[in-house]
């Protein structure tokens, strides 16, 4: 499994998002932030395949949730058009669980299981 999972589910519709472009990008010594991994939610709105297993070690990650191009697929005007969280992974060792709760005005977020 990899080091990093999440899910988006939207609120409004209460359903899970389907197809929400997701990257994950760790930030370097020199604040920039690296590509490490990218893929689509599937249809239970989860997206397990953003690294190999494990992470490559502590640090700051960021996760960036395309989330214009899912509102765009339903025909519907969202505010924001693209949502980063940046979290701290202290043990590489651990499972990092994100998940993202999303409606057209608003989003929230926790450190899931």
């Amino acid at each position: 499994m990899s080091g990093v999972t999440t899910h988006v589910l939207d609120t409004a519709r209460g359903r899970p998002a389907e197809g929400v472009p997701i990257r994950l990008e760790r930030r370097g010594d020199d604040g920039a932030f690296a590509l490490l991994g990218q893929g689509r939610t599937d249809a239970d709105g989860r997206l397990r395949t953003l690294t190999p297993a494990g992470l490559p070690g502590a640090g700051v990650y960021r996760l960036v949730f395309d989330t214009g191009v899912y509102f765009q697929a339903l025909g519907t005007a969202g505010f924001y058009p693209e949502v980063s969280v940046l979290f701290e992974v202290r043990d590489p060792s651990q499972h990092h669980h994100v998940p993202l709760l999303l409606n057209p005005f608003g989003y929230s977020t926790y450190r899931g299981s």
